[in-house]
């Protein structure tokens, strides 16, 4: 969905708590014909008045390698984030380490073969490379986008995904989990069949709002709710507080007149993120942009203020773990 700059620069707004350092856990760098989002443009976002010391790349299918296998071509979107994150870490664009840790592709249906993938991801990356994401999100219904990755249904059930999944501990590599709020107990399944395994739910688990979930929001918050408290009671799974202002949560934000103010954003999610932080605890929680997915709906300036708005009332402590701290234990970041 093209993100309309024009739309969104009507509402401007003070940064809030410019001061509070943030590690940014979860954006996307691509180069697709009539989209692009590199360096240039995620530094445009980060510098617009945030304390974003430092940011972590998550795997969007961008530069994949065309002269070999099928398995090895995501190793390529490896490659070139690596190179993007040295010229950020220059110092020349400014001080924040764009993809301090990067989050690739592989897919875990490969089973044990899966560690030559593995292998290469971290030779591409030696310093840099963290974790897989392989996503599950799937709906039967057409009016719901599947996941880019194209999964079947059940995925994180599957054995042979399974096979492959039970890899990543061998490799100390840490897994993001994206998949809809109708998943969250496939992903509960998964985590309490590995409980060593480090997870991440991505953008709190997906409660989708559109297509046959339009208009039934609160029905499904219950039924999100009571996933995400059996969740957090994996101690091996952590929360991205986020992805909210996708257009498949059903808010419709970018189908407005103008974008939403902050207060507006942080009226609408703050059901969602303040049971994950009672739920999972400040201490494995991190705040995410999603972008430039989200930037369909607010800038990025007022999406962290709308955060900033929602934790008013929380410690300096818990802040720097929610802003900061988490994310880059999570993600082993040394910035």
């Amino acid at each position: 969905m093209p993100v309309n700059q024009q739309w969104l620069n009507q509402i401007e707004e003070e940064t809030l708590e410019p001061g509070l350092q943030i590690c940014d856990p979860h954006h996307h760098l691509w180069d697709h014909p009539g989209s692009r989002y590199l360096l240039e443009d995620l530094l445009d976002d980060t510098n617009s008045g945030h304390k974003v010391v430092s940011t972590v790349f998550v795997e969007c299918m961008s530069e994949y390698k065309k002269d070999t296998t099928v398995a090895l071509a995501p190793v390529g979107e490896t490659e070139f984030v690596q190179s993007i994150a040295e010229v950020s870490a220059s110092g020349e664009f400014g001080e924040t380490k764009a993809a301090a840790a990067i989050v690739s592709f592989a897919d875990l249906l490969l089973g044990d073969a899966v560690d030559e993938v593995l292998t290469a991801h971290i030779e591409a990356s030696p310093n840099r490379f963290r974790g897989i994401r392989h996503a599950c999100s799937w709906d039967s219904s057409e009016e719901v986008r599947n996941s880019h990755t194209n999964p079947p249904t059940e995925l994180y059930l599957n054995p042979e995904f399974r096979l492959g999944f039970a890899r990543l501990k061998e490799f100390d590599l840490s897994f993001d989990a994206w998949l809809y709020h109708s998943q969250l107990p496939e992903l509960l399944s998964l985590a309490k069949a590995f409980p060593q395994q480090a997870i991440v739910l991505d953008h709190v688990g997906g409660p989708l709002g559109i297509g046959p979930y339009k208009g039934r929001r609160k029905e499904i918050f219950e039924v999100w709710k009571n996933n995400i408290i059996a969740l957090a009671q994996c101690d091996n799974v952590v929360v991205k507080l986020g992805g909210l202002a996708m257009a498949i949560n059903g808010f419709q934000w970018h189908k407005q007149e103008l974008p939403p103010t902050s207060e507006q954003l942080a009226e609408a999610t703050r059901p969602y993120i303040l049971h994950c932080i009672e739920q999972f605890g400040p201490n494995r929680c991190m705040f995410e942009s999603n972008f430039p997915v989200d930037k369909v709906s607010c800038s990025y300036n007022i999406l962290w203020n709308s955060f900033k708005r929602v934790t008013t009332e929380f410690s300096d402590d818990e802040k720097k773990a929610m802003y900061h701290d988490t994310a880059v234990k999570f993600y082993s970041i040394k910035d």
